[in-house]
């Protein structure tokens, strides 16, 4: 039996196929995954009230599961979607580009360098090539590294805490699962503390370039917004790795017990 694509199937195999697509989908899932990331970041919180309120937001996620397996779901493809076309892009600019470029200019050195913007203009007036500065960082030219590195780190995060131990304790009357519990004895080891602690790092570096990125491929920003985009992808990066940060660091030097 011969099955006939649907419209939608056409349509999204196109839109994959080609480079404009390729970073659509990619801008579309990395805004997906950022704002699952804050939500969890926010979740991971109410550990900072009590333990009694982190058990409250378990045992309320524990009620919805059909939801949350949805997200889940959903997550896990646009993950590998994510993933799969980052790779892809990464491999195609290798390949047109197979010679890297001697020298980047960051966004960042457009000012206090006078001189350099004065060759530009006389380059460009005299009808040469001159070097246009750019949003490249150390961020944008490893999102590779990074974004395979936070992929295992995705698998390592599931074992520890998703499938981990399931010790019990009562919520209004119902026993659950005691993620505080959990939680709280996971970041009292070195080991897995500061490991997790670089590992968040990584992600902000990750979200840095990547969501003004995302935000780019959407058609999102027009020329008078770049730079403005760029200082708050920044701003929102170092606050997601900061609100993760904060909770492994309070439970290791005995804060939270």
């Amino acid at each position: 039996m011969t099955v006939t694509p649907t419209f939608t199937s056409q349509w999204f195999l196109s839109l994959y196929r080609s480079s404009i697509g390729k970073k659509l989908l990619t801008g579309i899932t990395g805004i997906a995954m950022a704002g699952f990331v804050l939500i969890h970041m926010l979740g991971n919180l109410t550990l900072l009230f009590s333990a009694e309120a982190f058990n409250h937001y378990g045992a309320w996620l524990e009620t919805v599961k059909p939801l949350v397996w949805s997200i889940e779901l959903i997550l896990a493809l646009a993950i590998a979607l994510h993933a799969t076309l980052g790779v892809q892009i990464y491999l195609n600019k290798q390949k047109a580009r197979p010679i890297a470029y001697e020298s980047y200019k960051s966004i960042n050195q457009q000012t206090g360098n006078q001189q350099t913007s004065n060759q530009k203009s006389s380059h460009q007036q005299t009808g040469g090539s001159a070097e246009i500065p750019s949003f490249q960082t150390l961020s944008s030219r490893t999102m590779i590294g990074t974004g395979l590195t936070l992929a295992a780190f995705i698998v390592w995060h599931l074992v520890t805490f998703k499938f981990g131990p399931r010790y019990e304790v009562m919520v209004d009357g119902h026993a659950v699962r005691d993620l505080a519990r959990l939680v709280i004895e996971t970041f009292q080891q070195p080991l897995y503390t500061f490991s997790y602690v670089g590992l968040i790092a990584l992600l902000g570096f990750h979200l840095r370039h990547g969501l003004w990125s995302a935000l780019q491929s959407l058609g999102l920003l027009g020329k008078g917004m770049q730079v403005a985009a760029f200082g708050t992808s920044l701003i929102v990066a170092v606050a997601i790795a900061a609100g993760f940060i904060l909770l492994p660091i309070t439970i290791y030097l005995g804060w939270i017990r």
